[in-house]
């Protein structure tokens, strides 16, 4: 019997599980939490659903010092126009797996080149430090949950040219991302600050 392999992609904050009484809540509780979100107030906000099938955390409280990184200097939280604050706290926890992604979007009037510098030196202190380039605004991010295949795997480039500067340090299941671009008004940047962690049935989170 061939194995049952447990890999998906996690593509920005979108994760696909083929565990169906997994994805039916947490897809429920993502739209009441984004209607939530249209309410004209600046409050952090959060939902947290516990189940038989697991646990669900939402929230928009991330921030820099959350993913592990200082906060570039001057940089301001960064605002969508539609959704408001535009950071995300997303925890799911269940017997077959868990995932921990937080992003926390700002803004700066420093040229990209300054920020990629600036986080090119931070992220060393988690290991080698990968350049890459991509037409995903905010980052490409993307995650295994594999207990099937032992270890973890090396970082590489999705894309291999775009307008997004990212920096990648880690492995798919517990990684850190910098995500540079210009700011749409042509002058400074706006950039994503990213922390992933997965783990299959036998790990912790």
């Amino acid at each position: 019997m061939a194995k049952t392999q447990r890999s998906r992609k996690v593509e920005r904050v979108i994760m696909h599980r083929s565990i169906s009484a997994v994805l039916i809540p947490v897809a429920l509780a993502l739209s009441t939490f984004a209607a939530g979100q249209q309410q004209p107030d600046n409050q952090d906000k959060h939902l947290d659903i516990q189940s038989s099938a697991g646990d669900l955390h939402v929230g928009t409280d991330a921030d820099a010092r959350k993913v592990g990184l200082p906060l570039y200097p001057g940089a301001r939280p960064r605002h969508d126009a539609d959704s408001g604050k535009a950071s995300v706290n997303l925890g799911i926890l269940t017997e077959a797996f868990g995932l921990k992604l937080l992003v926390a979007k700002y803004d700066s009037d420093d040229a990209p080149a300054r920020v990629i510098g600036y986080y090119r030196d931070k992220l060393r202190k988690y290991g080698k430090v990968l350049e890459c380039h991509t037409h995903e605004h905010g980052g490409d991010i993307n995650a295994d949950v594999d207990d099937e295949k032992p270890g973890s795997k090396d970082l590489k480039c999705e894309d291999s040219d775009g307008p997004v500067t990212e920096l990648k340090v880690g492995t798919d299941d517990n990684q850190h991302i910098v995500a540079v671009e210009p700011r749409d008004s042509g002058s400074g940047s706006t950039f994503a600050l990213v922390y992933v962690y997965t783990r299959g049935k036998k790990g912790d989170i």
